[in-house]
């Protein structure tokens, strides 16, 4: 896997209205991470970021042909998931999203890495908001959605659980993050890990404020159409080195 750089923080709704110029977050403050955006939304905001900052877009991005790469989910019919088409510029050095792979290994701790359940720690409280502590107060018992509205359970501030090894924060927990990568199978034995050239659903990983613990391990594989979007649903971004 070639080196690259990841941002500390999920991006922030401040962050997010300095390019965008609108915030779609449910739960509303400038330290708080944007939620409630899509793959593509988050694919739009790394080139829009990109340009301002005088960077190459890494995405083309062609919003007059619909993705023949994204597969509707036979599961349930003929979604209208299917959107633009975006490709890449390998040697670009705008923002994008995170291979799946390279989430895996900078929420892990890359070299520095302590073999952790959550990405910084086996204690899932010290280093993740989810279901059980993200409200009011802390939740016993079971999962039960009435339960998480009145204890008022929502996203927190970036940056306020430990980080990792490598001093990246809330990558277990808070908000699920968007993958650059179609959701399936990884090949092993490979130094650079992609899912499949096509899907139906884009991977997420790290789990949110509304999730169980174990969605929060580093291991977990998550995955949504990529037009999908939520109250827990954010991303981070990356660069090439």
């Amino acid at each position: 896997m070639s080196d690259f750089y990841m941002d500390k923080y999920d991006v922030t709704q401040q962050e997010w209205m300095k390019v965008m110029g609108s915030n779609p977050s449910k739960f509303i403050g400038g330290d708080l991470p944007v939620e409630t955006v899509s793959w593509y939304d988050a694919v739009e905001y790394c080139n829009k970021r990109s340009v301002q900052e005088g960077l190459k877009p890494y995405y083309n991005i062609d919003k007059a042909r619909k993705d023949s790469d994204n597969k509707p989910d036979p599961k349930f019919g003929d979604l209208d998931d299917i959107k633009w088409t975006v490709t890449i510029n390998p040697g670009a050095n705008g923002y994008r999203l995170p291979t799946e792979a390279e989430w895996e290994y900078a929420a892990g701790g890359g070299r520095q890495s302590h073999s952790y359940i959550y990405s910084g720690g086996d204690n899932v409280d010290d280093v993740a908001w989810y279901w059980r502590n993200s409200g009011d107060r802390y939740l016993t018992g079971y999962w039960y959605w009435p339960r998480l509205q009145q204890n008022h359970n929502r996203t927190r501030p970036v940056g306020g659980k430990r980080p990792n090894e490598l001093g990246l924060y809330d990558m277990s927990g808070n908000v699920r993050e968007w993958c650059w990568d179609w959701y399936g199978d990884l090949p092993s034995h490979v130094s650079g890990p992609k899912g499949n050239p096509n899907g139906h659903a884009r991977v997420w990983r790290g789990g949110g404020w509304m999730g169980a613990d174990f969605a929060t391990a580093t291991a977990f594989r998550g995955s949504l159409a990529a037009n999908g979007k939520g109250p827990d649903q954010g991303f981070r971004v990356c660069r090439n080195k």
